[in-house]
């Protein structure tokens, strides 16, 4: 039996940290190794192989009904703790993921978009301008430093993204003067912080080979917390970036505010119309896989499904037959 706060479990933390995995893969990993283990009523998972794991992942699909994506981390939970862990091979598990559906993005028009801008202002206006000017996430955004913002250049540098791929999207030139300005505000934050002996939070081994990190201006927040935190791997008091949730209240509050009730605006609504309005503008799909850091092409040309005759030229067979006076 495998108690949930037992020495086996921090030893498969340990593993996943010396492996250099982000903390939000670390945290989701040990989510479904407790719950495959409390599936099975706290049976050790060296007592168990395929055969547990197959009705585990098959409890999910049928019982719980879970998405495509959280049955693939589950998935790839388990083949890590048997893989890497226990050195066991689990071979065919004779299960099929669900097939996930294609479904089309959400995608706004640039007057929506700006009816939603004129809702806000300040920090939160730039945060969603920076995630339309460049196609990022939100979580690529809040975590943007100091040094990612490459002003000459007009880039931003997204590192450790999706897949912990590096890539350089879009600044839109109109944003520089508000970014530097609230770039010289989070640095006197710092400097204030660096005075109590605190500063960003930092990667683990940073931290460990340049102690004094903390007190260079590269690594600051652009969007620092209001607020400290313990660093999840030191336990060091510094400033993390702002929450993800900030940004998501600002948003909804914008989005009833701007009357664009229709339609289901998330932050990921903003990247979407960046990929979409690039391509309407004539934009190279393969520059714009680029832009967004797909790794195929393919999942770029989900954009050109929401173009319509803009992109493609083919017009309705109704229009033509008005055009020829038939209505």
């Amino acid at each position: 039996m495998v108690s949930l706060s037992s020495p086996f479990l921090e030893m498969v933390r340990g593993e996943i940290r010396l492996r250099g995995y982000s903390i939000r893969t670390e945290k989701s990993y040990i989510y479904w190794i407790k719950q495959f283990i409390l599936f099975h009523q706290k049976r050790h998972p060296a007592e168990m192989a395929a055969v547990e794991v197959k009705a585990f992942l098959t409890w999910l699909a049928v019982k719980q009904n879970v998405a495509v994506n959280t049955q693939k981390v589950a998935l790839n939970a388990l083949v890590f703790l048997y893989a890497k862990i226990l050195k066991q091979e689990l071979g065919d598990l004779g299960f099929t993921l669900a097939v996930k559906q294609r479904h089309l993005p959400v995608v706004l028009s640039q007057e929506e978009i700006l009816l939603i801008f004129a809702q806000m202002q300040g920090r939160n206006r730039l945060i969603f301008e920076l995630l339309y000017a460049g196609g990022l996430r939100i979580t690529e955004c809040l975590r943007l430093r100091v040094q990612d913002i490459d002003f000459s250049q007009g880039s931003i540098c997204v590192r450790d993204a999706k897949g912990n791929k590096d890539r350089q999207t879009l600044l839109g030139k109109s944003l520089v003067p508000q970014l530097s300005e609230l770039i010289e505000r989070s640095l006197e934050l710092q400097r204030e912080d660096n005075q109590r002996g605190i500063g960003p939070s930092l990667p683990h081994q940073l931290a460990k080979k340049f102690p004094n990190a903390f007190r260079s201006p590269a690594w600051m927040y652009i969007f620092p917390s209001v607020s400290y935190s313990e660093q999840p791997v030191t336990h060091q008091l510094c400033r993390h970036h702002l929450h993800d949730s900030v940004a998501r209240k600002a948003l909804q509050q914008a989005v009833v505010a701007a009357g664009i009730d229709r339609k289901r605006v998330t932050c990921h609504s903003f990247r979407h119309s960046f990929a979409t309005h690039l391509l309407q503008a004539g934009c190279d799909i393969r520059n714009v896989q680029e832009l967004l850091g797909h790794n195929d092409v393919k999942t770029t040309q989900i954009y050109t499904h929401v173009l319509g005759q803009h992109f493609s030229g083919v017009n309705s067979p109704l229009d033509r037959l008005r055009l020829l006076g038939g209505l």
